[in-house]
């Protein structure tokens, strides 16, 4: 056994942490942890809680989209939410685990075959929330924009779910290319997370990194596209209603029916779901091109990119979840009812109003004259016989007796 020397720190340490009491040795148990051990654990404190709340959020979203009513169920546009917060549900529960355990051993996504999982896991879930949230977009416009093509093709939960599962089949197809030879996955720089080979010059590699780019931005600008035609529709409708009087009722009809509670809800979920999965998912493409084409180590640029992605899926279930159309009508209701009393509050007096009030002191109306005229024309005609021959100077005699007394009433 060597003998601890003053350069040997652990030696060191433990002879100036020995006492000798009693023939026993007694070591010190106080130890003082490395500060690289501190650095691991709020490191790996990170991976956890985006795993937890990404977790969590995304079953408590499902639940609250399980349990809501039967006519919003059988929607295609509520089937299509459904399905992205399965997908979310997924992609967490899947990249996570593999994140953690790289914090615990950090040569684990050495291995070749993890390390193309993990870079499978993020092409995949990168590109299938991008798909959905252009469905959903594409859902909103058909039944907005295209009514009638909307009926005839029948969109509902079945059309929905065979959607879906047109892109879930397509999404594995497109991100398996890597894997069957077109590209290669390695591990990046920060060795925290494995993606495609993006900076090679060979054809093959740098034409699939263009290709999932292309798509990646195509989609992007196709939910945009859509997003806008929706809601441009919906003011031209509301300008419509207001300048065109004559086709009032018609124009009024449709846009109350499409600004109802629930559309307004489809549409708040469908903006804000965009604006979300968007901002995440723009700087992982816009990185995807950079590195493509420049071909320079950017690393940090890199890592912060994937992270912002890996947010998307904690904050898109707490759309759903604070959109619920009870929620949603309360404050329809509450904003609609501070919005009355600011008219109220700002509305200028009536036009009746003011000229009732300009017309200065009412006229004095003598009762006793009135009464008396009203006597006398109930005597005229109670004292007419029941029957009255045929004469015409007759009654044009009583006509003009009437037309006296009512104008002596009018006087």
């Amino acid at each position: 056994m060597r003998e601890p020397r003053s350069t040997d720190v652990m030696g060191v340490f433990l002879s100036e942490n020995t006492n000798f009491t009693n023939g026993f040795i007694q070591v010190n148990r106080t130890q003082i942890l490395p500060s690289h051990a501190d650095d691991e654990r709020k490191a790996i404190a990170l991976p956890v809680l985006m795993f937890a709340g990404g977790a969590l959020g995304n079953i408590i979203a499902i639940v609250v989209l399980s349990i809501s009513r039967q006519d919003r169920k059988s929607s295609a546009f509520y089937t299509l939410v459904c399905g992205l917060a399965v997908t979310d549900l997924l992609g967490t529960c899947l990249a996570s685990p593999l994140t953690i355990a790289n914090y615990l051993d950090e040569h684990i996504l050495e291995n070749g075959h993890l390390c193309a999982f993990q870079s499978f896991l993020l092409l995949f879930f990168g590109v299938a929330g991008l798909s959905i949230i252009c469905a959903m977009s594409a859902e909103r416009y058909m039944a907005i924009c295209c009514p009638y093509t909307y009926r005839r093709w029948r969109v509902g939960r079945r059309f929905a779910q065979k959607f879906l599962f047109a892109i879930y089949a397509s999404n594995v197809l497109f991100c398996c290319l890597p894997a069957m030879g077109m590209a290669r996955s390695e591990l990046q720089t920060s060795h925290t997370w494995c993606f495609i080979e993006w900076r090679r010059r060979d054809p093959l590699p740098a034409a699939y990194t263009f290709l999932y780019g292309t798509a990646s931005l195509s989609l992007i600008l196709a939910t945009v596209v859509f997003n806008v035609a929706v809601c441009g529709t919906l003011l031209l409708m509301r300008k419509k209603t207001v300048q065109r009087p004559g086709t009032r009722a018609s124009v009024r009809e449709r846009w109350v029916a499409l600004s109802s509670a629930a559309e307004t809800q489809m549409i708040a979920v469908l903006v804000l779901t965009s604006v979300v999965v968007l901002a995440c998912s723009a700087p992982l493409v816009a990185r995807v091109f950079a590195n493509q084409i420049m071909h320079q180590d950017y690393h940090q640029a890199d890592l912060t990119a994937i992270r912002i992605a890996a947010v998307n899926p904690i904050l898109d279930p707490w759309i759903y979840i604070l959109l619920r159309r009870s929620l949603f009508k309360r404050v329809l209701r509450s904003s609609r009812r501070v919005r009355i009393s600011q008219n109220k509050r700002s509305s200028p007096p009536s036009p009746s109003s003011q000229t009732l009030f300009n017309q200065g002191p009412e006229p004095t109306i003598d009762s006793s004259h009135v009464v008396t005229q009203l006597l006398s024309n109930s005597n005229v005609i109670t004292q007419l016989p029941a029957y009255i021959p045929y004469d015409p100077e007759a009654q044009q005699q009583v006509r003009g007796d009437t037309l006296e007394n009512v104008k002596t009433l009018k006087g």
